[in-house]
């Protein structure tokens, strides 16, 4: 990779990326939500929720000069360990303990870009230990959610070193993952620009989210007893007529 410095501002993607639908998974796009949402940023930076686009990021990298990852790595470290890797090192570690196919396509795009010849002044991955994945629906748990600042202060740090100091807004929205409306940018007016789609972000998701039992995350609700006790029967289902000759078998189980 090219270490050469540029005197102008080289161009930066700041990318975070994950899957918010699993838990400690969507730690990257968390993360890179809340750095939007407190900083704004110079020209030459672009601020993106990658998700789990994969290819479809390739023209985002090879457009970029210095690269920043924010994911949730499995490093086989201790839940919340913040863990950073930079330059060549990079790709494999996208690629190490695979937790889902997010971080295989992202190995594929660095792997592709490379091949069309992209040659990236720096590349800085900013990986944090995840501690739960397998919770369809499920929050960051707390403590991957606290490294939220420690990895914001990381990011900030190092676009400085690029040249590229983020400035806080002089108005920021509510705290985060709390906020009911748009924060507002410096001429506390225009409404900050949303990463992705409103109901996917923090506020919408977290606030909005049905409780574990209504959202039925294990399974298929027709074909689960969500109270055998229910007098209409295993489904808890009122518009059903309890004792029917189509719920006999649930019936009879809630009897026994």
């Amino acid at each position: 990779m090219k270490t050469d410095d540029h005197e102008a501002t080289p161009s930066i993607l700041v990318l975070g990326i994950g899957n918010v639908l699993w838990a400690d998974e969507g730690f990257g796009v968390r993360a890179v939500e809340a750095l939007h949402q407190r900083y704004t940023f110079a020209e030459a930076v672009t601020v993106m929720d990658g998700g789990t686009q994969g290819l479809y990021l390739l023209p985002y990298v090879q457009s970029c000069e210095c690269l920043l990852v924010i994911d949730a790595i499995d490093y086989g470290l201790a839940p919340g360990s913040v863990h950073v890797v930079r330059d060549d090192a990079v790709p494999s570690f996208m690629g190490a303990k695979k937790m889902s196919l997010h971080q295989t396509g992202f190995q594929e795009v660095l792997a592709a870009a490379q091949l069309l010849g992209w040659q990236p002044q720096r590349v800085m991955l900013v990986g944090v230990q995840p501690s739960v994945l397998d919770d369809y629906g499920g929050s960051l748990r707390p403590e991957i959610a606290a490294r939220i600042d420690e990895v914001i202060r990381l990011v900030v740090d190092e676009l400085a070193s690029w040249g590229a100091r983020p400035e806080l807004r002089s108005q920021q929205s509510p705290e985060h993952g709390s906020q009911h409306s748009p924060g507002y940018s410096r001429d506390h007016q225009a409404p900050i620009a949303e990463l992705a789609p409103s109901a996917l972000a923090l506020h919408h998701y977290e606030n909005l989210r049905p409780s574990p039992r209504d959202a039925c995350r294990v399974g298929d609700p027709r074909f689960l007893a969500r109270d055998l006790g229910h007098p209409d029967g295993a489904h808890g289902d009122p518009s059903r007529e309890a004792g029917s000759e189509r719920d006999g078998v649930a019936d009879s189980v809630a009897k026994e």
